[in-house]
């Protein structure tokens, strides 16, 4: 699982790693694989065009965008899961990432299903402009009605780093809110703090645990035991296992 036996440090891990990890196998069944960002404000840039730049990541991660969604069984409940990708452009949030989660939510939705979401992201792609930003507000109100009129329980993982758009909008939006232990989280970076308001962010002032203890959220749970408190927590909601014979 990345984790240093010594330490206890969580090394970053990708959503295909992130995925075997939760769900069982032969029960992933992903969503939109085909879906990926275009260039919609014809963005120029002085290093690659954008296009291109979305090419080469395809091409060193295997992945089509910063987001993979789908529907799998975590000890035997169905769940409608998104795990971001920090690997890819990392893990920013363009139209192609907002839509995909935006169906994973609806999907949710139809099927009564728990959703499940893990963020790992610097944001939104400036490189979209404002029909990134939009995504927020899309995500956000497929999202309540997901909880509001269908009263159904949305977990949102965050893990290091999580920052930017995806931060303030469904990262901050769940129902029960996990962190993984030391992960960085925060809306602006520490560098963009400084540089704007010229002043020095305190040490460990963006750290999981630091922010725990301010109540930003509810659970900090290490990897390993990640699984089972997800069980635990779709059972106390009424969320069981599809027969009596499934892994514990």
């Amino acid at each position: 699982m990345n984790i240093c036996e010594q330490c206890g440090y969580h090394l970053k891990i990708s959503s295909s790693e992130r995925i075997e990890v939760l769900i069982e196998p032969g029960t992933w069944d992903p969503m939109d694989e085909d879906m990926v960002s275009l260039d919609p404000i014809g963005f120029h840039s002085e290093e690659e065009p954008y296009k291109d730049r979305i090419d080469s990541y395809q091409k060193n991660t295997g992945l089509t965008e910063a987001v993979q969604t789908g529907i799998g069984q975590l000890n035997g409940i169905p769940i409608a899961i998104g795990v971001m990708d920090f690997q890819f452009m990392g893990g920013s949030m363009g139209s192609a990432v907002g839509e995909k989660i935006t169906r994973l939510i609806e999907y949710a939705t139809d099927q009564f299903l728990p959703l499940l979401i893990v963020c790992a992201s610097g944001g939104a792609h400036m490189q979209e402009g404002s029909l990134s930003l939009m995504q927020m507000a899309k995500i956000a109100s497929a999202l309540y009605y997901y909880q509001s009129n269908k009263k159904l329980l949305y977990v949102s993982i965050l893990t290091s780093p999580t920052t930017g758009g995806v931060t303030v909008s469904f990262c901050m939006l769940g129902d029960i809110i996990i962190a993984e232990p030391n992960s960085y989280i925060a809306f602006a970076g520490k560098r963009v703090i400084e540089q704007t308001l010229n002043k020095t962010v305190p040490e460990g002032s963006q750290a999981a645990e630091y922010l725990f203890q301010k109540g930003l959220f509810d659970l900090i749970v290490p990897r390993n035991l990640l699984k089972s408190v997800l069980l635990e927590l779709f059972k106390f909601h009424a969320f069981f296992p599809l027969n009596s014979n499934s892994i514990k």
